[in-house]
């Protein structure tokens, strides 16, 4: 008999991760000699192999006014390129990068700082810096800047602020936007996002391009003349072309299916119960090749069930399909050891996982690594992947809590690595002791309303999209060592999210309408406790926006 795959993480780790995050978010104080110098942006290289690098960016409020955000830009040489980063939001154009903030460490106190990593390719250095539109060595942003927000009345003969600013297009790299004429005399426009000016013309059109697919952006436009520029308009939002193409509903419902024996339930997969949008096999196996993984039906597995065999599941496979479900297969869990750690190990897990795709006919692939990954690494898999699949593959992604902490961990490198392509993140909102949330105040404990929204509030908060996070939850009793709730908690807590109703003492800074839905371990567990998990939560996620 099998051991279950249970998700397991000591309480003990969880206290460092939250003692470390903790340290990460509180300013450090510095010496009065750099408050003297204003707001300045410093790199280093804090590790040099020659072939790439790691650096570090130090931003430090040196004047006597808060920073509320911060926008780090630099050029990179042609052969340099940044592969993972951390603490920092990036986009790219050509060879010109910007990093941003993350939600916890926006807000700068003067003589404090804040700082973000990014590890390099090739052997060059930044260049041009700038910090929030001047030199990052210091200095007055330009006086072009516009104000952040529209005043009430513009001073006599500076333009009307730019209004009815709308998305006219979109591809996978561009945005085409378009406004009303200003009142006023206008010699011209200007497109920002953020601080940042992006565009500018004489007509009532322009287009951002250059963009990456799959992207969010939003944007203001003001209006100028010779005596200055107007206030900005009320944003716009919009999302480049060349997302997947999966035909998920909205807002669904994944759950484990188990190969293998452990205390729950043996299940075929036709029998899977049918509020289960997305199944999730787990797991696809590593072999002795690094990188390359297998699959089949576990010989337990098999004589449990009477003898169920290969050609039986992929029968089953069509099957689920053929009502409407998506099937996908999981790499990894709990005592999973597939590594990719170099481009010839993607290369293999690419290749392997393309054809077990092929025979068996999954929908797409759940990267469940519980004992560490290399995002840099794994995102080339994935994209190899993805390019030899086509658009409709799904990729999704089940981390644990502790690794979902910080945009410096690996799991969070890689789903911002993997924007552009990646379905749905469901974390594993369980087995994981006491977490720091997105409002870094305290350490909520599992299994209730507070942990789970405060914890998805970070990754919401931090660069996935709402329709990629989903909140992943045990099935009942038996299905994980901590965490269990009732699955009208998951309700509450999916309410929360998208509506701000039922919250508990903490409130998200927002609603996410989109916020995918929820996951559970596992199918058989739930089947084991009377289907309640998903006669529960499958007919609330209908209800969402």
């Amino acid at each position: 008999m099998r051991t279950p795959r249970l998700r397991t993480l000591t309480t003990s780790i969880a206290a460092v991760v939250i003692a470390a995050a903790t340290a990460t978010a509180v300013a450090l104080n510095v010496g009065t000699a750099e408050a003297a110098a204003g707001p300045t942006a410093t790199f280093v290289k804090t590790s040099d192999w020659g072939s790439g690098f790691e650096g570090k960016y130090t931003i430090v409020n040196g004047g006597s006014t808060p920073i509320s955000s911060w926008n780090v830009q630099f050029d990179l040489p042609s052969g340099t390129s940044v592969g993972s980063f951390w603490d920092a939001l990036m986009t790219r154009s050509g060879n010109r990068y910007t990093f941003t903030n993350v939600g916890w460490n926006g807000t700068i106190a003067p003589g404090a700082q804040a700082s973000f990593g990014f590890i390099g390719a090739g052997g060059g250095s930044p260049a041009n810096c700038t910090l929030n539109g001047a030199a990052c060595a210091g200095g007055t942003p330009p006086t072009s800047a516009p104000p952040s927000n529209p005043p009430t009345s513009n001073p006599p003969g500076v333009p009307g602020v730019p209004a009815d600013v709308r998305v006219s297009g979109t591809t996978s790299s561009a945005i085409s936007l378009q406004w009303n004429a200003a009142s006023g005399t206008v010699t011209g426009y200007r497109v920002y996002e953020g601080t940042t000016q992006k565009a500018s013309g004489t007509g009532t059109s322009a287009t951002i391009s250059g963009l990456a697919a799959c992207t969010t952006h939003t944007y203001t436009v003001t209006a100028v003349n010779g005596v200055g520029e107007s206030g900005r308009s009320t944003p716009v939002t919009a999302t480049t072309a060349g997302c997947p193409t999966t035909t998920l509903p909205k807002h669904f419902l994944t759950g484990y299916w188990h190969n293998f024996v452990n205390p729950a339930v043996e299940l075929k997969l036709r029998d899977t119960p049918a509020e289960y949008d997305l199944v999730a096999v787990a797991f696809a196996e590593a072999t002795t090749t690094p990188g390359q993984v297998t699959f089949t039906v576990d010989s337990g597995l098999s004589a449990a069930l009477g003898g169920y065999t290969d050609a039986d599941f992929r029968a089953d496979v069509r099957a689920l399909q053929a009502r409407g479900s998506k099937v996908i297969l999981s790499v990894g869990g709990e005592a999973g050891r597939v590594s990719v750690a170099d481009s010839a190990s993607a290369n293999a897990f690419a290749s392997s996982m393309f054809g077990i795709i092929q025979s068996y006919g999954f929908d797409g692939v759940d990267i469940d690594l519980e004992n560490g990954l290399n995002p840099t690494f794994m995102a080339q898999a994935l994209r190899s992947l993805r390019a030899q699949v086509g658009s409709s593959l799904i990729i999704t992604m089940a981390p644990q809590t502790i690794d979902m902490q910080s945009t410096g961990g690996s799991y969070f490198a890689l789903a911002l690595n993997i924007l552009d392509i990646l379905t749905v993140v469901h974390t594993q909102f369980y087995n994981s002791g006491s977490m720091l949330g997105c409002d870094q105040l305290q350490a909520y404990g599992q299994g209730n309303v507070n942990f789970i929204t405060a914890l998805a509030c970070i990754q919401l908060e931090n660069g996935l999209r709402p329709d990629q996070v989903a909140l992943g939850l045990p099935a009942g009793p038996g299905a994980a060592n901590g965490g269990v709730v009732a699955p009208s908690v998951v309700n509450d807590a999916l309410n929360c999210l998208a509506r701000a109703q039922n919250c508990g003492s903490f409130r998200p800074p927002r609603t996410y309408p989109t916020i995918r839905g929820a996951m559970t371990w596992s199918i058989n567990w739930d089947v084991s406790n009377g289907n309640q998990f998903a006669r529960t939560v499958a007919p609330f996620l209908d209800t969402l926006p």
